[in-house]
């Protein structure tokens, strides 16, 4: 079966800043093709040219990136919110067969009813969440969750 996993990399990033441990993204992609046999990793990502370093990392990692032209707020902050992006390529994966089964690595509760529909379809695996206390509209799924902070042995940067 073909799983894809799809990414909120800004969920991702905010959430393991907080770690008392630092996140390998190369462990993590490893992890995920040993446990799941995953094909394709997205992680859906505002685009800033001066991030290109961390851009060609993720790469050489094994994503594959799907950039969001980012805004600025009032204060210079960088804003780009990739949220209906993940979906409108999830649907469009999952009507053009593009996967079997997706896993979805967020914590964000404007997920849910992608996750409702796509669990209804047999279509979703799993949730991987960065944040133990994630959102009441993802848990009252009753879906599959992996909570990242249990898998840090795995996924912790060695050096």
């Amino acid at each position: 079966m073909n799983i894809s996993v799809y990414i909120d990399g800004a969920n991702l990033h905010q959430a393991t800043k907080r770690y008392e441990w630092k996140f390998d993204y190369k462990r993590f992609f490893i992890w995920l093709k040993d446990k799941y046999h995953i094909n394709d990793a997205y992680i859906f990502i505002g685009h800033s040219p001066k991030y290109q370093s961390t851009y060609t990392y993720l790469t050489e990692c094994g994503y594959t990136l799907v950039y969001k032209e980012v805004s600025y707020d009032h204060t210079g902050k960088i804003k780009g919110n990739c949220d209906a992006d993940l979906v409108v390529h999830a649907m469009k994966g999952y009507y053009e067969k593009e996967f079997g089964q997706l896993i979805l690595v967020s914590s964000d509760g404007d997920y849910a009813s992608l996750v409702a529909f796509l669990k209804s379809k047999g279509a979703f695996l799993t949730l991987i969440t960065p944040y133990t206390r994630f959102s009441f509209l993802l848990r009252k799924l009753n879906i599959g969750v992996v909570l990242l902070e249990k898998l840090a042995d795995k996924i912790r940067k060695t050096q």
